[in-house]
């Protein structure tokens, strides 16, 4: 048992140690990243602790093989069937769902950075409804620190938009607005993906934003419509 247990934390160990990095969820950057990473551990070590607890009874049954006779199997079915997994589903859905609505693009006390995402097979293209003479950019160029509503749109297929260090993914769809909410904690580069099979060149639908201060993005928007 006791090299079973070393086993599995080794493992778990090893297997961890390849979650950070440009695309990695479990690596956040901003507070809707954060939200989803928190729902990732809590249903891991939720699995970590129902695998320990089956081992353990496993291990106290080998041991001694009367363990549990006390017990009616119907009780078994019950308690451990039917009682155990249900109270566990409903705190993890109700966590999710607590989770997933606070991701939700509410309105709020002032109107986020609007930046809109158009994706056509196989690039995206970006543009600033908020700076409607800034020119188009094959590079997001969002403010740090600060909410911004991703417009996303498509022109052919269903495609979907993902930046993993900053929030969740939403797909684009021809001749529908979808709205994802984003935010950098801090200026720097982040890496996105089309995450929906869209054809031949799906895996080279990839962009990166560029999260500048406030000031540094003003001034990066006043060039954009200069021209």
């Amino acid at each position: 048992m006791r090299l079973l247990a070393t086993f599995f934390m080794l493992a778990t160990a090893l297997l961890l140690s390849g979650c950070a990095g440009s695309l990695s969820t479990l690596d956040p950057a901003g507070p809707a990243a954060a939200a989803i990473a928190s729902l990732w551990w809590l249903m891991f070590w939720a699995a970590v602790a129902l695998f320990l607890l089956v081992g353990v009874l496993l291990w106290a049954v080998w041991v001694r093989p009367r363990f549990g006779v006390s017990v009616t199997p119907m009780r078994w079915i019950i308690w451990g069937g039917l009682v155990m997994p249900s109270v566990l589903l409903a705190a993890l859905v109700g966590y999710a769902l607590f989770t997933g609505e606070r991701l939700l693009p509410h309105a709020l006390a002032e109107t986020p950075t609007r930046v809109a995402a158009h994706g056509v097979m196989w690039q995206w293209r970006f543009s600033y409804p908020d700076s409607p003479n800034a020119q188009s950019t094959p590079t997001l160029h969002i403010p740090a620190g600060e909410p911004v509503d991703v417009l996303v749109t498509s022109g052919d297929v269903i495609h979907s938009f993902w930046v993993p260090r900053l929030a969740g993914k939403i797909d684009a769809i021809p001749g529908h607005e979808n709205i994802l909410r984003v935010q950098a904690d801090r200026p720097g580069t982040y890496r996105g993906v089309c995450a929906e099979f869209c054809g031949d060149g799906h895996t080279v639908m990839r962009f990166t934003i560029e999260a500048h201060d406030r000031a540094a993005f003003e001034t990066l928007m006043a060039e954009l419509a200069d021209g």
